[in-house]
């Protein structure tokens, strides 16, 4: 599943991230790729600790935490801290899969990669190129979001940012732990509470849409691993 998650952030909190982000201190993005993504990654990168990337990290974490469409779809355990990177002219990120597992640098806790994410800071108009390309079982699909969304999709998937022409191209990018291991099992919940969310606008709580809950809670109580 690839979802489009609109205004994580609105457009404030984007300009007060974004000139934290534009005095930071950026380095080779090579720091954090494995073995086979180092040789396809030409982007820079911020530390973990640097200043501003801390600062930042945690506005996001903030407002993920009170977004209902990201818990919706990504039914978070944990959520690998956002990381940072930025694109210049001549920069990209070549074809490659994230690595399954991530141990977080402050606790040495691991993450196991159900998810990815890329949260935008620039606006398509700030720079040519940089799509986000992600290949899934239904084809290829290009990303290039405003500045503030977030596009969610399956860390198992092949996906590529294309080389930058024009411009900078500045985003978060972070992994997610679902409670759901399975794919499948998580794209019904979503579609399940989707429908329920609807149900219940339209009709208020009722006893269907009573019905429908119960169902959904009994399957992640099935399914889910806290």
């Amino acid at each position: 599943m690839l979802l489009h998650i609109p205004a994580v952030l609105d457009a404030a909190t984007v300009l007060a991230c974004r000139e934290k982000l534009d005095r930071a201190a950026w380095l080779d993005g090579r720091i954090t790729a494995g073995s086979q993504s180092a040789k396809v990654k030409n982007n820079e990168q911020l530390p973990n600790d640097e200043v501003n990337a801390v600062a930042v990290r945690a506005v996001i974490l903030a407002a993920l935490a009170k977004n209902d469409l990201f818990f919706s779809a990504a039914l978070p355990k944990k959520i690998f801290p956002p990381l940072f990177n930025r694109y210049g002219v001549g920069m990209g990120f070549g074809m490659h899969v994230d690595n399954a597992m991530r141990r977080m640098t402050d606790t040495g806790e691991w993450v196991r990669s159900d998810l990815s994410a890329t949260l935008f800071f620039s606006d398509p108009a700030e720079y040519d190129g940089g799509e986000l390309v992600i290949e899934d079982t239904y084809g290829v699909h290009e990303v290039k979001l405003a500045a503030g969304d977030m596009v969610l999709y399956p860390s198992s998937s092949l996906h590529r940012v294309e080389p930058i022409t024009r411009g900078t191209r500045v985003a978060s990018f972070m992994w997610m732990q679902s409670m759901i291991k399975d794919g499948t099992e998580r794209g019904l919940l979503f579609e399940l509470d989707t429908n329920i969310r609807q149900l219940r606008a339209d009709y208020g709580d009722n006893a269907t849409a009573i019905s429908m809950t119960g169902i959904y809670h009994n399957l992640l109580r099935k399914w889910g691993d806290i």
